[in-house]
């Protein structure tokens, strides 16, 4: 993709659109950033940034590190200015990237927090019951457990996605990549109690019908933040001291598989990763397992 155009930002921000096909939610990050990184080199530098050179990005570093961010904010930061030079540089906008050479901030490396089957059993109890709202929480808390996808492509589901004969949902995840993950018995049946029951009483308040498989209490699609708002409100009925997001039930699908033995390669198809890298992040395993390991394992235990 060669631009013509003369903003570099505009340029950018069409290649993330049209060429990496990246999600709203990913292009509303990108521009919250680079409007950041651009108002400092307007206000504080008085640099274009197809002029911006190596001591420029430090003293960003500097400032960032000055307001207080955390070294996970500015690696953040630091991505998606790379991201963009990395374009301008190939599109021969620039002639060397500033960023090519710098380091990454050093970052604890935290486990990811998953939960633990007596607590995935506390959140469930609480979505028990006739009332729609509770019908649909219980299929989506048990349904991004049994496929650990992820808040956006959950909301992005409609019912065709769903296939009860074959057991399975079709997911489209980051870049538009497609796949299909088998459903578990539990989310199933609570899917078609939804399906049949809750949902449709729902749907009957709003007057176009929508076709997303799971909606709000005014019969409209649920959003990634309705989602989370749902999410932890169940989460304080269940316990004032259980702290998770929806990204903590993918994290204990992929925790779980693992501890019992599933495939990394099969784990990594599973979640949409692109690298197995990213998957092997969860290849730590629980207390429990570690203790029956060692029990198993060593002489005198």
């Amino acid at each position: 993709m060669r631009s013509d155009s003369k903003d570099p930002y505009l340029a950018f921000f069409q290649y993330l659109q049209v060429e990496k096909n990246v999600t709203q939610h990913t292009m509303v990050a990108y521009r919250r950033q680079l409007d950041v990184w651009k108002q400092y080199l307007q206000e504080e530098l008085q640099v274009d940034a197809c002029a911006v050179d190596h001591r420029h990005i430090r003293m960003y570093l500097t400032f960032l590190h000055d307001k207080g961010l955390a070294r996970t904010s500015i690696a953040r930061e630091l991505s998606v200015i790379r991201s963009f030079y990395r374009f301008l540089k190939r599109e021969s906008l620039i002639q060397n990237n500033p960023v090519a050479f710098t380091r990454f901030p050093s970052q604890t490396q935290r486990l990811p927090r998953f939960l633990y089957s007596n607590e995935l059993e506390m959140l469930l109890s609480v979505c028990e019951g006739e009332d729609p709202l509770k019908q649909r929480d219980l299929a989506l808390i048990e349904l991004l457990y049994a496929t650990g996808i992820r808040a956006s492509e959950c909301c992005g589901l409609v019912l065709d996605d769903l296939d009860l004969s074959t057991e399975t949902i079709h997911v489209t995840g980051k870049g538009g990549k497609e796949r299909y993950i088998p459903i578990g018995a539990y989310a199933l049946d609570a899917l078609m109690k939804y399906c049949e029951d809750g949902r449709n009483t729902l749907a009957n308040r709003e007057g176009d019908r929508p076709s997303a498989l799971f909606l709000n209490y005014r019969g409209g699609t649920l959003t990634d933040r309705g989602l989370r708002y749902v999410l932890n409100k169940r989460v304080q009925e269940a316990s004032h001291s259980l702290k998770m997001s929806p990204h903590s039930l993918r994290h204990s699908f992929a925790t779980h598989l693992l501890n019992e033995g599933a495939d990394l390669r099969a784990v990594q198809e599973l979640l949409g990763h692109e690298h197995l890298s990213t998957t092997q992040r969860y290849t730590h395993v629980t207390t429990e397992r570690l203790r029956t390991i060692y029990k198993g394992a060593h002489p005198r235990a």
